[in-house]
């Protein structure tokens, strides 16, 4: 039996209007990615119908990510937490980053840079230590060291420079902890040698839950999610020749490998911190990892 519903509930006309609405000077990316935007977008309304009430408290969610990092000294910034929660930000990692190899070895994968990054970590001398306050209660320090290394040609990368953040032994980054850490304290970059080898001393990295405040634990108890993630050390290493990595490692052995809230983990970042072979008075842990980097221009497989 036919259905008496019109053919088109809605006007069938109005996303294009509105697609077709931006002016001639608008560049064709902008075309290109607004128009997509919006077609979403409304596919999205009416896929779920959605009610004014509900539209309403959209606008309010957004207009509280605002406010919180305005209120916060700009230190917090829940909208790249929300692209996290939501896997934004590692699907377009995945997207801007992935390459396979042509040969036998593949490049480091990205993950996400996540929130705490900062662009005035010191330079620090190779064998040095990141933790610029002394180490805390319950820190274990572990000495990290490996070849920078080109996939192509596996020869070593001298000069790279390898960056490394994390966050402390209480599940908090610097400029979240002005009250027991100094600015830049479990921050570091170091140059590879010639051989391209680093090493330095950090910390076993610690689990952290996200902020249970605020609009991405809102969002996290609507989706009925935890707000944890796992032990990680955030690195990035970069080389004017070649593509850098940004990335983050984590323990093998954490109970939130499996599960983390913002989808970051990937099998080749996982890692296994041992206890020190060579005698160390600094250390009692090791971490032994190799970073490969691509060619800048090198595409691999398509």
């Amino acid at each position: 039996m036919a259905s008496d519903k019109p053919a088109h509930r809605f006007d069938p006309d109005f996303t294009k209007n509105v697609v077709e609405g931006m002016g001639p000077a608008t560049t064709p990316r902008n075309r290109e990615v607004l128009g997509a935007l919006i077609r979403h977008i409304h596919d999205f309304a009416r896929e779920v119908e959605l009610t004014v009430d509900e539209w309403m408290e959209g606008v309010k969610f957004v207009n509280a990510l605002g406010e919180i990092y305005f209120t916060s000294n700009k230190t917090r910034n829940e909208t790249h937490r929300i692209c996290d929660v939501l896997g934004l930000e590692s699907l377009v990692d995945e997207i801007a980053h992935k390459i396979i190899s042509e040969g036998e070895l593949d490049p480091t994968s990205s993950s996400i840079l996540g929130p705490f990054w900062s662009p005035n970590a010191p330079f620090r001398d190779l064998g040095g230590e990141i933790f610029q306050d002394g180490v805390p209660p319950n820190g274990r320090v572990t000495k990290m060291h490996g070849v920078i290394r080109d996939i192509i040609t596996g020869k070593p990368i001298p000069g790279a420079v390898f960056d490394i953040w994390q966050a402390s032994a209480n599940g908090k980054y610097d400029f979240q902890d002005p009250e027991n850490q100094s600015p830049n304290n479990l921050r570091g970059k170091f140059r590879a040698n010639e051989k391209g080898e680093y090493w330095f001393y950090c910390l076993h990295p610690t689990a952290y839950s996200l902020p249970r405040d605020g609009p991405s634990w809102q969002l996290l108890t609507l989706m009925d999610r935890h707000p944890m993630r796992p032990a990680h050390i955030h690195i990035m290493v970069t080389h004017p020749e070649y593509q850098g990595c940004t990335t983050q490692l984590y323990p093998k052995d954490d109970p939130w490998v499996k599960s983390d809230t913002v989808f970051a983990v990937k099998d080749d970042l996982i890692v296994d911190f041992q206890p020190i072979k060579e005698k160390d008075p600094k250390a009692v842990l090791e971490l032994e990892y190799n970073v490969n980097l691509a060619p800048k221009g090198y595409k691999g497989k398509i």
